[in-house]
């Protein structure tokens, strides 16, 4: 096979998927199913959706947590930039938020919900000394009408995500530069970047912004642990007609879908002009050379804030391993009075068909998405021509659409074709969203590699693969195997693709802590969630000690 033609073949099997499972959502929500015998297209499905109760709340409610997530987490990222940069631990931002980012949404969420729960961890640590409380409270923190608790349990992964991406962008702006010039004009730290580093900035990060306002808008697993159940978000509405027993919700859960594809794409639509509207009122602020003393006072307070996010996630993955190890907890003792491995051994028969599903799922998309984004790379390097800003949408877009506006019908689809519930097929709907970490991952560093490495083996008479195996791929090894330690950490988190892809038969440990979530037995949740949030930390564990191992003689390639 040519390598020219790997990026069409990459891009149909990327592609194809979202565009096919779109049509099959589509068809179905104006009334074509011809197996429930429904031929007549137009708009009776939509108004059966709409005479469902609830469906008004559902939809304020996601659009209300959706857009408060992304703003609380957009504000906390820049503020860190603004607040710390040039600063030590700026520096570190990337290094200390990978094992962050490397934990699946689930087992943030499930150990949120123990740490704000009535008799969660908060309660306990001040109770009975200062609140009085021998038994827990009568109030609910956790699926709250509001949302609060769904919107704060989003922000925990979203915030270090928007840092990251923003902290990677400073590479491609002349950032250290500019807050030189910035500062010897006499402005203050955090004025100057705001000032002179924030619209460079923000247009490299805006794909990931808009990925993150999706994602609150559709997010199914984190609703089902933090958020309300009457009504529920609409993602979370849409699932659960779509596996009611009864087919006559069938429908109205495709148009639902439909529904929710609507309402992100009009979310991206209003959040570029409200950011137009802010770039306007700002440009007078921007340019009136004011420098901004005051606006220090808030910088150690956005500096804290992400810190106290990051370690809100800390202790949700050290809440869940107490739990795992906790014989007997009572309510208000702070810490478990007996431990022991009990937990894991009683789960330890129920865990090794998914956790056996999880590792050979995320391994074989890992791999798969690895030799794509590698060959699509060569292809770029002996062209000499990088991929331009279309590439870039089209990677993003199974991040930009709702994932169950998708799914659900290439669902569908697999039905017709007799595939659902099959390895492959799970596979093939996890490769469709590790795919676009690992390409964004591994992009940069390398373009980034000295061709010059090349040119020397290619003039000793090395040939062009020979160059690829040998010369290459050892460089970049370290780059290589902290894409898949990311690509992996993506599919282990993946609960939607799972529960549609695997047709009810293949599980994972992300679909079972969900589901075991709503029942009482925290020791099991525990042991779930923690090892759904170990196996990403020790895939990235590995990625950094394989190349010190290895390379432990040489200092540059470590």
């Amino acid at each position: 096979m040519a390598l020219g033609v790997v990026p069409y073949l990459t891009l149909a099997l990327f592609l194809g998927p979202v565009a096919a499972g779109l049509v099959f959502t589509l068809l179905p929500a104006f009334g074509y199913l011809p197996a429930l015998g429904e031929t007549q297209i137009g708009f009776r499905v939509f108004e059966r959706l709409f005479d469902q109760p609830g469906l008004a709340g559902s939809v304020v409610l996601t659009l209300g947590t959706g857009f408060a997530a992304s703003l609380i987490s957009l504000g906390l990222a820049l503020g860190f930039c603004a607040a710390a940069h040039g600063r030590p631990i700026f520096r570190s931002a990337e290094r200390l938020l990978a094992p962050l980012l490397a934990t699946p949404h689930a087992a943030i969420a499930l150990g949120f919900a123990f740490l704000i729960a009535p008799s969660g961890w908060l309660v306990r640590l001040v109770s009975p000394e200062l609140t009085g409380w021998t038994r827990p409270p009568d109030f609910a923190s956790v699926g709250d009408s509001a949302g609060i608790a769904l919107v704060l349990g989003l922000v925990l992964k979203e915030a270090p995500y928007l840092l990251l991406m923003a902290v990677a962008a400073h590479g491609q702006i002349a950032a250290t530069a500019t807050m030189a010039t910035a500062r010897t004009l006499g402005y203050s730290p955090f004025a100057a970047w705001l000032k002179a580093i924030l619209p460079q900035l923000y247009p490299q990060i805006r794909l990931p912004i808009y990925a993150v306002l999706a994602f609150s808008l559709s997010a199914v697993d984190v609703a089902l642990i933090l958020g309300p159940s009457n009504p529920p978000p609409l993602a979370v509405l849409a699932v659960r007609w779509a596996n009611d027993p009864l087919l006559d919700l069938f429908l109205p859960a495709m148009a639902a879908a439909s529904l929710q594809l609507l309402l992100v794409a009009g979310a991206i639509g209003l959040w570029r002009l409200g950011e137009a509207a802010v770039a306007h009122l700002a440009r007078p602020w921007l340019a009136d050379g004011t420098r901004g003393r005051t606006l220090e006072h808030a910088a150690p307070v956005a500096r804290a804030t992400l810190v106290a996010v990051a370690a809100i996630n800390a202790v949700c993955v050290a809440a869940m391993a107490l739990w795992s190890v906790a014989t007997a907890w009572r309510f208000p003792h702070a810490l478990p009075e007996r431990w022991s491995f009990d937990n894991w051994m009683r789960a330890a028969g129920r865990l090794a068909e998914p956790a056996a599903t999880t590792l050979s799922v995320a391994a074989a998309a890992t791999v798969a998405a690895l030799v794509l984004v590698c060959l699509c790379l060569e292809n770029e390097t002996r062209r000499q021509r990088a991929a331009g800003p279309s590439a870039l949408w089209a990677l993003y877009l199974p991040l930009l659409v709702p994932q169950i506006s998708f799914l659900l019908g290439a669902q569908s689809l697999l039905v017709r074709l007799g595939w659902d519930g099959t390895w492959a097929a799970l596979v093939w709907f996890h490769l469709l969203f590790v795919l676009p970490y690992v390409f964004l991952v591994l992009a940069d560093p390398w373009r980034a590699l000295d061709p010059r490495y090349a040119k020397l083996a290619a003039c000793l008479g090395a040939a062009p693969w020979r160059v690829f195996f040998a010369v290459r791929l050892p460089l970049l090894l370290r780059p290589l195997l902290v894409a898949a330690a990311v690509g992996f950490a993506v599919s282990v988190g993946l609960y939607l693709p799972t529960v549609l892809g695997g047709g009810g038969r293949l599980t994972s440990l992300a679909t079972e802590a969900v589901s075991l979530a709503s029942g009482g037995d925290r020791r099991i949740v525990g042991v779930y969630a923690f090892l759904q949030a170990l196996l990403p930390l020790l895939a990235y564990g590995l990625a950094l000690a394989v190349p010190a191992f290895l390379f432990r003689d040489r200092r540059g390639l470590r």
